[in-house]
């Protein structure tokens, strides 16, 4: 307290006993207890309402110690237990987390990972991925700006995410207990098959296969690939002790259309401790069809290339580059991209008055906006020659397709003249335009369908800067590459709108993430939000069945059916008040990933140990890792001094206090006739 408030205090305590002492004892006839008393309560509720003005800070000093965190992190994935190493885990972990000694100098916690990260609950060594990534991410998260030791229980053996050597943070020494039995055994691996999804019938299609061997002898081994009975084909591979991988490339023919289900197996005359891993399935989906598009540019852009790659990302497409005046058929395209048309384009446009081809229609600073006007009757455009940056907003009630915001409103601008564009007919509106803060209410985006024919309009250009933002916004250009294909899709088919459209893909990899996505429309094509989506799935092998509902996103209905077993599967999807349906399969090929190991991967584990200048330790060494741990001058306690001010006129009793002294003062006097 300041001397200020010292002063006023003893003042108070002279006011409240002057008036006290004058109302009860100087002027009163007979001194009695009664009036002591009486004094007493006058005393101390002025007192109390003098302190409730002066309201003084009252502040109180306390002593906490923060300890250093040390975060206990288990492998909770099936790779433990298919090492035999569960039973290990859990001795360890309760080892170092019951230390006493442990206790008291860190604050210890516990958490468990497999595909995901999480505080510990119980272990059943069941998860299907291993990402020892997604600790890193979450120990920065929980711990910010802390220097603290982690213990890292785990095999070593990652199926999912990015490489965690350098995930963590070098400043936290990581303290890796490699689990898992460490002895060299003979086997083979197949690391790792690439092949497309997709190959186009009577053509040859690639596989590539990675191969791994463990071992120390010299080795053969035949690599087959085979489809029930038949082989495809079937080659032989030599291993050594200098030459333990190997990479093999082969084409296979596709032959029959639809799905079609391989097995690729490498086996020995040698006997191996884990043969799961000598085999791979996978499948390929063979199609009778392709789809030729032409980017039609009188100009040189970095928007073709870009739009040529996004949409060959999709191996049924084929795109080529001309420039106007060398096409000479338009019958060998099934969709036109006419990139910043000018009259060059116009024997094109009256071509395709009978032709009927779908076009992409792009615009620029290059277009002649007045040719453009009288080549189509969707868009009217009234611009000038100044030039303009134009931000998207995307339309979530979009329907003509199922369509995702990949983030257009943080995308970079599309570059095209200043001026006014009006919608002339029925026009759907994907993205619309906006300068800087101000919305224009024009198209950016927008399709149109007449008369069975179908125009997609772009009014802008350098989309090549989307493609590469979505890149540095997600590590790959598949969100926008599948955006691309979505809109090559609709205007490469002429069919009429389905009220109920389902997305799935022909197959599935067993632990993989199993989503179906549906849209249902009403009579006017829009997107029923009230609509109740449910989805029938049968095992046609075992003729099992389940049924979901599917659950509301923001423009779409979701099922996710993980926890299905491999085999192949048909399903239905029907809106329950229109009795409208939707039948096709899928096939779930039988994979686990977690059980491609036969030891840990010390070499991984020694290097993050060496990243973060921790080190290394096997469960015998536990008991030198925890001496480790203790002897540590780096992680010291520290004891924190808490000052907590309170005002006194947030003490809520006194001011009760306060009320019941009055109120006893008033009934002592009423009782002795004194009022």
């Amino acid at each position: 307290m300041t001397i200020n408030t010292l002063l006023l205090l003893l003042l108070s305590l002279l006011i409240a006993g002057g008036l006290s002492f004058f109302q009860y004892i100087y002027k009163a006839k007979n001194k009695s207890n009664i009036g002591w008393f009486l004094a007493f309560l006058r005393f101390s509720s002025i007192f109390g309402i003098l302190l409730l003005l002066i309201n003084p800070i009252l502040t109180k000093n306390t002593l906490e110690t923060v300890k250093t965190p040390l975060p206990i992190v288990v492998d909770n994935s099936s790779s433990i237990s298919f090492l035999n190493a569960n039973e290990k885990a859990l001795e360890l972990y309760n080892k170092i987390k019951s230390n006493s000694n442990l206790q008291e100098k860190f604050d210890v916690q516990s958490y468990q990972f497999s595909d995901d990260f999480e505080p510990i609950k119980t272990f059943d060594f069941k998860g299907t991925q291993t990402n020892i990534d997604v600790v890193a991410k979450n120990l920065k998260s929980i711990y910010k700006n802390a220097i603290y030791p982690t213990v890292l229980i785990t095999d070593g053996n990652q199926t999912s995410g990015n490489d965690y050597v350098y995930s963590f943070d070098a400043v936290n020494k990581v303290y890796p207990v490699i689990v898992g039995d460490t002895t060299t055994f003979l086997d083979f691996k197949i690391n790792q098959l690439n092949v497309n999804k997709y190959a186009f019938h009577k053509n040859k299609f690639p596989v590539e296969a990675f191969f791994q061997y463990s071992g120390t002898k010299s080795i053969t081994a035949d690599f087959i690939i085979s489809q029930g009975n038949s082989v495809f084909s079937k080659q032989s591979i030599t291993f050594s002790p200098s030459k333990k991988t190997a990479t093999v490339s082969v084409l296979l023919p596709a032959d029959k259309i639809g799905l079609q289900i391989f097995k690729a197996t490498i086996s020995s005359k040698e006997k191996e401790k884990n043969t799961y891993n000598n085999t791979k399935n996978f499948a390929v989906e063979v199609i009778d069809q392709k789809t030729n598009i032409a980017i039609v540019s009188a100009i040189n852009h970095p928007d073709l290339g870009a739009l040529k790659r996004a949409i060959e990302s999709n191996v049924q497409r084929k795109v080529t580059i001309v420039k106007p005046n060398d096409i000479r058929t338009l019958q060998d395209f099934n969709v036109l991209i006419l990139y910043q048309p000018t009259t060059e384009f116009k024997t094109i446009f009256d071509s395709n008055k009978s032709t009927g081809i779908n076009t992409f229609i792009i615009t620029g600073n290059n277009t002649d906006f007045s040719f453009l006007n009288q080549q189509q009757d969707n868009l009217n455009f009234k611009m000038s020659g100044q030039k303009e940056d134009y931000l998207s907003i995307f339309n979530a009630q979009f329907n003509l397709f199922a369509a995702d915001n990949i983030g257009f409103e943080n995308l970079p601008p599309l570059q095209n003249a200043f001026g006014t564009v009006t919608k002339k007919g029925a026009v759907s509106v994907l993205l619309s335009s906006k300068i800087r803060t101000i919305d224009t209410n024009a198209p950016l985006l927008a399709f149109a369908e007449n008369q069975g024919r179908r125009t997609a309009y772009l009014l802008g250009e350098n989309s090549w800067k989307w493609r590469l933002q979505t890149h540095v916004n997600n590590q790959s250009f598949e969100k926008y590459d599948i955006f691309m294909d979505k809109i090559i899709q609709f205007l490469a088919s002429n069919n009429s709108k389905k009220s109920l459209v389902v997305e799935h893909e022909s197959f599935y990899n067993s632990g993989e993430a199993i989503e179906i996505t549906a849209q249902y429309f009403n009579k006017n094509y829009e997107f029923d939000e009230k609509a109740r989506l449910t989805i029938t799935v049968t095992n046609t092998k075992t003729k099992q069945t389940k049924n979901y509902d599917l659950l509301k996103g923001n423009n779409s209905y979701k099922v996710n059916l993980d926890g299905l077993k491999a085999g192949p599967y048909a399903f239905i999807v029907k809106e329950l008040n229109s009795k409208t349906t939707y039948s096709s399969s899928f096939e779930i090929i039988d994979f686990n990933i977690e059980k491609q190991f036969v030891n840990p991967d010390v070499e991984k584990l020694t290097q993050l140990a060496t990243q973060t200048q921790g080190k290394t330790y096997f469960p015998d060494q536990v008991d030198v890792l925890i001496k480790t741990l203790l002897e540590n001058e780096e992680y010291k306690a520290i004891e924190k001094n808490i000052v907590t001010k309170t005002p006194l006129i947030d003490w809520i009793w006194l001011l009760v206090l306060i009320s019941i002294l009055l109120a006893t003062e008033w009934f002592v006097r009423k009782y002795n006739g004194l009022l």
